[in-house]
């Protein structure tokens, strides 16, 4: 279908120019920023600032609405599940799709509310439950970096799918892969370049507290740094499940693994070695 951009040497090496609202969102830091350790909004995915993976993942959004516009001959209706400041909203818009953004987060719904009041191209839902009642019929439903944050993904992703309209698409991207499949040394990797990566960020008390508790494998539901990353509670997302589920539903499924991790280093690193530690989803042509 021409839409397997994921390793492709024709992709882009940069995103697409950043608005002020995106660097808010978590790109480029001020040089206020650069002389102290950065502190995020919970819904800032610091993997996702790494500009060659950003961009796969814009060229991959965009390739499918645009394969979807042309055999629709109309727009296509799209649902973004936890959209979080709308980063990928605007390229999902570039396409001229018409957008909805679900949130279960009141305070993120009020920013995408206030960030998309003038377009009438996007319609903000606070979906407390996650259970998309008021969504409608779509032509694709996108996550990113969504899936790990639910507790019980797979019935997420048959609700979700139950709206999507014949020949209609899911993509999911950048979930940790199933960890007891990975290989020792990939998870080894992976701890070690997180771990390095987190001891510039600051707020250490915090942070050690959080290493001690999964260290020793205990979680206190009390704490939102144990609780929201439910992939680390229970080791990963199941690609091959969801896979899996998704071909009962749709003619094309394919599973794309690749190395992510918030370190720039460790990420140019990790991308030449193709130690996969990280996974995407691609379903098309929702079937009858």
């Amino acid at each position: 279908m021409g839409l397997r951009v994921w390793f492709s040497r024709d992709a882009p090496t940069a995103p697409p120019r950043r608005t002020s609202r995106d660097r808010h969102d978590g790109g480029a830091a001020g040089s206020s920023a650069r002389r102290r350790p950065r502190r995020h909004p919970p819904s800032w995915s610091p993997h996702l600032q790494h500009a060659r993976l950003n961009a796969r993942i814009r060229t991959t959004l965009t390739a499918t609405l645009n394969e979807l516009t042309e055999r629709l001959g109309r727009r296509p209706r799209v649902l973004e599940v936890g959209a979080g400041h709308g980063t990928f909203s605007e390229t999902i818009l570039a396409t001229g799709a018409e957008v909805v953004v679900t949130e279960m987060s009141a305070p993120s719904a009020a920013t995408l509310d206030a960030r998309f009041r003038h377009n009438p191209s996007v319609e903000v839902l606070h979906d407390p439950d996650g259970d998309f009642t008021a969504v409608g019929q779509v032509d694709a439903v996108v996550y990113t970096a969504v899936l790990h944050h639910i507790p019980d993904y797979l019935a997420n992703i048959d609700a979700a799918v139950t709206h999507i309209r014949e020949g209609g698409a899911l993509l999911a991207f950048q979930d940790p892969l199933y960890y007891p499949r990975l290989p020792r040394r990939t998870l080894l990797a992976s701890l070690v370049a997180f771990y390095s990566w987190r001891v510039g960020q600051g707020d250490y008390r915090r942070g050690f507290a959080t290493i001690g508790r999964r260290l020793r494998g205990h979680y206190d539901e009390s704490q939102v740094s144990d609780m929201s990353e439910y992939h680390v509670v229970r080791q990963g997302v199941d690609e091959q499940a969801i896979a899996d589920r998704l071909r009962e539903d749709f003619a094309d499924v394919e599973v794309q693994r690749y190395w992510s991790t918030p370190s720039s280093l460790a990420q140019t690193v990790g991308d030449r070695l193709r130690t996969p530690n990280t996974f995407a989803v691609l379903a098309h042509r929702r079937l009858a």
